[in-house]
This record gives C-alpha cells, sequence and structure tokens, in this order.
C-alpha cells in the first residue's frame, strides 16, 4: 500500500479547517453528515460549534451523534438533545442523533479480529458521505481518542458502544474487558463503518486542547500540553498515526504525561489492528500547508 497524505497546519481557526478540507482535493458529495463529540456536560475541552460552524456550512452537513453507554447527560435521546441545545449545536446546525429510534442498523465485519457485527444509528442510512471531525486527545480506556475511535465508538449506538467496550458481550460489567480485545472490536467496527462510505469521507484531526481524557468526561483534566495544529486525510489510521507520532516527537513539557496514558491503556494497539485490517495504512506523507 502507498503511503497516504497527512495535511498538516500549525494554524487553528475555523478558516484553517476550511483551508485543510480544501486542500485534500476531494468534495464530499450528497447528503453530508459531519461527525464531531457533543461533548460531556462539564467537560471544558470539546471542539465547540463556533469553530466547527465554517467547516460545516462548507459541506453543507448535518452534524451526527449517537447517544452513549454510560450514565450521563448523553444516554438518553431526551437529555443528549437538551445538552446538544445547552451547547450550542442546534443553534447553527441541523442535528441528528442516529441512533434516537431503533432498530439499529447492523453492519457485517467478516474478517472483524473480536467481533463480526457493528450496531450503528439506523440514520446512517441517510447519508451519502461523511466528514470525520476529531478533537485529537487522550483517553481514560482508549489510551487516545481520534478519527478510528470516531468510527468507532463514536458512530455505534448506546447498545453498540456497549457491544464493542464488550468486545461482542454488551451484558454485564462490559467496561472491564480484556484491553487487547477492546481495543480490537474498535479497530473491527471502524473498518465497518469506513467501508460503509467507501471513498466518501473525509477525516480530519484537531490537535488542541490536549488532555489526557476524552471529552465524554464530566471532569476531564485540563490540557497538558500545548497545541500543536490540524491534519487533514482521506486515511483514518495515517491521521492517527501522524498525531501520535507528533505527540512522541515533542519537545512539550506536558508530552511525557500524555504519552503515559497511551501507553498504559496500549493505544496504539489500535491503530495496528486496524493496519491489519487494511482499510488505511500507518505509512504516511505529512505535507504542510500555510
Amino acid at each position: 500500500m502507498e503511503k497516504a497524505k497527512v495535511y498538516f497546519t500549525k494554524e487553528i481557526t475555523p478558516e484553517s479547517l476550511v483551508k485543510i478540507y480544501e486542500a485534500l482535493g476531494v468534495k464530499l458529495q450528497g447528503k453530508v453528515a459531519v461527525k464531531l463529540h457533543s461533548g460531556e456536560e462539564g467537560n471544558q475541552n470539546y471542539l465547540k460549534p463556533e469553530f466547527a460552524k465554517a467547516i460545516v456550512e462548507k459541506v453543507n452537513g448535518t452534524v451526527v451523534e449517537c447517544n452513549t453507554a454510560y450514565e450521563g447527560a448523553r444516554d438518553t435521546t431526551e437529555k443528549h438533545k437538551k445538552l446538544m441545545d445547552k451547547h450550542g449545536w442546534t443553534k447553527y446546525f441541523n442535528v441528528d442523533i442516529m441512533d434516537a429510534e431503533g432498530p439499529d442498523k447492523i453492519l457485517e465485519i467478516p474478517n472483524g479480529k473480536v467481533i463480526k457485527k457493528d450496531y450503528v444509528g439506523k440514520n446512517i442510512n441517510n447519508y451519502d458521505s461523511m466528514l470525520v471531525l476529531s478533537h485529537f486527545k487522550g483517553h481514560p480506556m482508549g489510551g487516545y481518542g481520534g478519527a478510528i475511535k470516531q468510527l468507532s465508538i463514536g458512530m455505534a449506538s448506546s447498545y453498540g458502544k456497549a457491544y464493542i467496550h464488550g468486545a461482542g458481550n454488551a451484558e454485564g460489567d462490559y467496561f472491564a474487558t480484556d484491553q487487547g480485545k477492546f481495543l480490537e472490536a474498535m479497530a473491527d467496527s471502524a473498518s465497518a463503518v469506513a467501508k460503509y462510505f467507501e471513498n466518501n469521507i473525509i477525516y480530519i484531526n484537531v490537535m488542541c486542547n490536549l488532555s489526557v481524557d476524552c471529552d465524554c468526561c464530566a471532569v476531564a483534566e485540563d490540557p497538558c500540553m500545548e497545541d500543536i495544529g490540524i491534519l487533514a486525510s482521506l486515511d483514518p489510521i495515517a491521521i492517527d498515526q501522524a498525531c501520535i507520532d507528533l505527540i512522541y516527537n515533542s519537545k512539550d513539557k506536558g508530552r511525557d504525561h500524555f504519552v503515559e496514558r497511551v501507553e498504559r491503556q496500549h493505544g496504539v494497539h489500535t491503530i495496528e489492528a486496524s493496519a491489519e485490517l487494511g482499510f488505511g495504512t500507518r505509512e504516511y506523507e505529512l505535507i504542510k500547508i500555510d
């Protein structure tokens, strides 16, 4: 597999989001879903709607989310809609909670390492293409969160999230699953969504507010590193690998704290497993744009 192109800019503005999208030279077709993280109630680090406004308008997209599997402000459609209002998403955008009503859509994963099915919100059927707009950061369970996590946990329905966390078992304490199997189940489910949209999907990772905690944490650590920039690619594995490499090669005083979180949870194994599934490559060319 040839190297993937990953575009990079140090500038983190609404305008640079549009610019880096345009650098890819691909126009998303038809009805566009914009998958992002709406932010758990109490979280201070998630990407705000004002920041995303220009790129969502550029692609004429609908902001899409799914309910959570854990207790909080986003585990039911009613609560999630209220939080989307509170966080300002509905002020600017059409918003679709894709698993608001069942039944889930099941995507088959015949070559899955751990799971053979992915349960996603059925409203995925309404979209022709997708922009995956990820806030790259650490994660308490996955080690890090980026494009692959958005494809997997992010696109999964509430039940689907439990199914991935439980490595195929959505019952009981599914957060106590073997870590390696959980990470591989994430890779499996990510592959299913990537395949569903085939060539009609674009990935943008924003490396700002670099906390070791996810936007799903109501109480998250403040960022431990300085902002790095924005990356864009047609390859979800390459873009996550590039972000990880930028972290590892950083001279920032908070770098070791961030790396400790990634390594403690074996986060890079998600990238390894994804590459083995073949829906992208870890080999990339980093192309800097002004």
